[in-house]
């Protein structure tokens, strides 16, 4: 473990996970992505597909057309037709959940799905300049903004509203808007950003910790659901916000140390180095499973400490990375992965979720598009 494994990260992405999914990852009999593939590589029985699922391949395989897989631009525009064809509603929103078989089993407007159809046609216009996906992109923004904006801040995560107000949903949004404005360069979309970094700001992050429930007006819940948090969503955050402040010039360098410091002290194991499943807000571990995808956001977190500030990220990167090869990949099919440990490691998973492959690309991606600074700093301090 001695150094960062950028070729082995180049090799998994693109000769492994990708070529895998492209060829295992489509529905051959009904259309659009599965859910999820066995370890043995077959589909599985699962009967239904979540739009957010279908939103997030759709922008895995953009992003790889982007960095130049050449068979990336189908596979996303098939995964917009398939959207297209069977989860849009008249009313301009999107279904929650489709059956295996492409019908609507869930319409609910949903705040988190909602955000990925935005992620997803942000990523395919931004590869193929596509005008159907502009209008989605800007259709679904309208959607949220008219009819789930919420008392106090931003929006209801679902509809009917009910139950507690969420972090998780207004974290993608706020991502799927940062892409959207690096894809079209429409203010209307860092504005909306903007208006979210001021909710995590002001009422999700209270300088130590990011709550995940809120009642109406945003105040943190009081019991234990409520304290419990997830040191995967302070990675997350902290990436986030650096592509913000990169986007907008807004000094938000602080909050995303703070968030990536509060989850490394609290949330990884010391002898392992798995990102834990979810602490206390006082740091108790509560569930010391991992999976697979805390892990990727611990790798994006530093990467985006270290373009804000220049703290190297090199002991977390080996130690992330390391151990998504050595547990998490040790898979008898290259490109799928076990998607959770518990806390003594001991796989947890029977099937790789699909949904996952965004998170993995989005730090492999990252990883790779920083290989070049982060091996000149190395060079510049090594003795002579």
């Amino acid at each position: 473990m001695s150094q960062i494994p950028f070729d082995a990260v180049r090799a998994w992405l693109f000769q492994d996970a990708l070529p895998f999914w492209a060829a295992h990852g489509i529905d051959r009999v009904h259309g659009g992505f599965l859910e999820e593939v066995g370890l043995d590589g077959g589909p599985t029985a699962c009967g239904f597909k979540r739009v957010r699922v279908i939103c997030r391949q759709t922008y895995a395989f953009a992003h790889a057309a982007h960095l130049g897989w050449a068979e990336g631009d189908a596979l996303s525009r098939l995964g917009v037709d398939y959207l297209k064809a069977h989860a849009s509603l008249p009313d301009g929103g999107w279904a929650k959940t489709l059956t295996r078989e492409g019908g609507i089993l869930d319409p609910t407007p949903d705040l988190y799905e909602l955000s990925f159809v935005i992620f997803a046609m942000a990523w395919r216009y931004r590869v193929s300049r596509d005008a159907d996906a502009l209008r989605l992109l800007h259709s679904t923004l309208d959607y949220i903004q008219t009819n789930m904006r919420g008392p106090g801040m931003a929006f209801w995560s679902h509809l009917p509203p009910g139950g507690p107000r969420l972090q998780n949903p207004h974290m993608h949004l706020t991502e799927a808007c940062l892409a959207a404005f690096e894809a079209t360069h429409d203010q209307r979309f860092l504005d909306q950003a903007a208006e979210l970094v001021n909710l995590l700001r002001t009422r999700l992050f209270d300088g130590v910790t990011l709550g995940e429930r809120f009642d109406e007006d945003w105040r943190r819940l009081t019991c234990e659901e409520g304290r419990a948090v997830e040191p995967g969503h302070h990675f997350e955050w902290a990436w986030i916000l650096a592509q913000y402040q990169r986007l907008t010039g807004v000094d938000v360098s602080t909050q995303a140390l703070a968030l990536a410091e509060f989850a490394e002290q609290h949330g990884v194991d010391s002898v392992s180095g798995a990102v834990f499943d979810s602490v206390r807000d006082d740091g108790t571990p509560i569930a010391k499973s991992s999976r697979a995808w805390t892990n990727t956001e611990r790798i994006k977190a530093w990467l985006g400490v270290y373009e804000l500030t220049g703290r190297d990220p090199t002991g977390e990167l080996k130690s992330a990375l390391w151990l998504l090869f050595d547990r998490y990949f040790a898979v008898a099919k290259p490109g799928l992965w076990i998607d959770q440990f518990d806390g003594e490691g001991e796989p947890m998973s029977k099937a790789a979720p699909a949904g996952i492959v965004y998170h993995l690309l989005l730090a492999f991606s990252e990883v790779l598009r920083l290989e070049p600074e982060l091996k000149a700093q190395k060079r510049v301090g090594q003795a002579p």
